[in-house]
């Protein structure tokens, strides 16, 4: 079953993107490289609650 998670900037601490996950094959909290419009610059997301 996927779950909905909310990403957030590190930097900046928006929440700027929303995905979906597996819980089975990541059970920890999921960490991308993703573009922060608030930043204007590629900054480390990581899942919220």
């Amino acid at each position: 079953m996927r779950t909905r998670i909310t990403l957030a900037c590190t930097d900046c601490k928006n929440r700027n993107y929303d995905t979906t996950k597996d819980k089975k094959t990541h059970p920890d909290r999921v960490e991308m490289k993703k573009y922060c419009p608030f930043c204007k610059k590629h900054t480390l997301h990581k899942e919220t609650k």
